[in-house]
């Protein structure tokens, strides 16, 4: 069996990074491989202290857990987990196969600059990356000709599943709000919410993903961060799942699928590879598009009913086991030496996105909504400092011209 090490990026309470890359490196030790995690928040914590929060944090436990990135030992299989760990394991001075374990096109959490630049040198570097999800590896074939194997967006389904005693008939949609991580664009989400609360005042919105309590200006319930258990238990008391991520889908829909709950997200490159057509609405990038979306849905129970059961039955198969399977396929073939398969996926998602008419878009204006681009409203406060004067000063064009 191999040595096998992995670069892992401080850890954070309730990531589903995180939890996913631990997941993987737990099933390769299932396998007889021996795995030595080295910590990137080696000066805030020494390995003693690492090895005992990982398992009180995600409940994984590894023998083996160093504190820092500055001494990595020989091993048969490195692996880095985030783009600045990739030139640490190019850089490696012991012959090695060189692995990347890509869960994000992280080079989009950057504004275009140094950092959104040197993200994607990470992936020039000659490293062997292994995606989780479909279309991270068309992405990385057109942009750099990279070839990439994958493996499935998958779910537990020990705990993520229909639980028929929790169904009810109210009218309910769960939104994962993370204002911290711009990729989940938790003032698009807000916006469109606030539509849906103007629209369906019955509605109960609950968010939740997030210790961090944000603005929010229509009636509302935030529970903060949830346990895995407590989620499912939310998936099936609600009507319809909002989900947004922009940088490569998340693990979420497809938990909210397992479930059984209506799923709706923006229609981009980045969805259309993974998120089937039966089971969620996909929309435009607009607050008004996705209003539309989520109300479509909680207006029709027959549809409703069909996207849970489409949902459910896609999940089955795609239990927590398969994708892990796929994934230790791809590692034991690089340890053979039989490098990549060239992987082409193409879309799943064929649908048009769901669009909200102009006509509508008249009826979606909300009295008292808090515009997010009114100058000294306070809503600017999610854009870069030097962005909002901009942004100010479009709007006051733009009042100028309508004047």
């Amino acid at each position: 069996m191999a040595h096998i090490a992995w670069l892992v990026p401080s850890l954070i309470e309730g990531s589903g990074g995180h939890r996913t890359i631990l997941q993987h490196a737990d099933f390769l030790q299932t396998q007889g491989h021996r795995c030595t995690l080295y910590m990137e928040n080696g000066s805030d914590l020494s390995s003693a202290n690492l090895k005992k929060s990982i398992p009180r944090i995600f409940g994984f436990e590894f023998e083996d857990v160093r504190a820092g990135w500055n001494t990595i030992e020989p091993a048969d299989m490195v692996f880095a987990t985030i783009w600045y760990s990739a030139r640490v394991v190019r850089d490696l001075a012991f012959p090695c196969i060189r692995c990347y374990f890509v869960q994000d096109y992280e080079a989009l959490f950057h504004p275009m600059g140094s950092a959104h630049v040197m993200a994607e040198n990470s992936y020039r570097y000659g490293l062997n990356p292994i995606t989780i999800g479909r279309w991270l590896p068309a992405r990385l074939a057109d942009r750099f000709d990279v070839d990439a194997a994958c493996f499935d967006f998958c779910a537990d389904l020990d705990v993520y599943h229909p639980v028929e005693s929790l169904r009810h008939d109210s009218s309910s949609v769960c939104f994962i709000y993370q204002p911290e991580k711009p990729r989940r664009c938790a003032e698009l989400g807000i916006e469109a919410l606030g539509i849906v609360k103007h629209r369906s005042p019955q509605t109960k919105i609950i968010l939740y993903g997030s210790k961090v309590a944000g603005k929010v200006w229509f009636a509302h319930e935030n529970r903060g961060l949830l346990g895995l258990e407590q989620c499912n238990e939310l998936y099936n008391r609600c009507s319809v799942g909002l989900c947004i991520s922009t940088t490569n889908p998340s693990r979420i829909p497809f938990e909210m699928m397992a479930a059984g709950l209506p799923v709706v997200e923006v229609h981009g490159e980045n969805t259309v590879y993974d998120l089937p057509q039966d089971a969620v609405a996909l929309c435009e990038p607009t607050p008004e598009s996705l209003a539309k979306g989520i109300l479509d849905v909680l207006s029709d129970a027959v549809r409703a009913a069909s996207m849970g059961r489409a949902g459910t039955q896609f999940m089955r198969e795609r239990p927590l086991a398969h994708g892990l399977e796929q994934f230790g396929d791809v590692v034991q073939r690089l340890l053979d030496g039989k490098g990549l398969q060239n992987v082409r996926p193409e879309p799943l998602y064929r649908l048009a996105p769901i669009r909200s008419s102009l006509e509508a878009l008249a009826a979606f204006e909300i009295p008292g909504r808090i515009a997010p681009l009114q100058p000294n409203s306070g809503r600017l406060g999610f854009l870069p400092r030097p962005l909002r004067s901009v942004a100010r000063a479009g709007v006051r064009a733009i009042r100028r011209l309508k004047s």
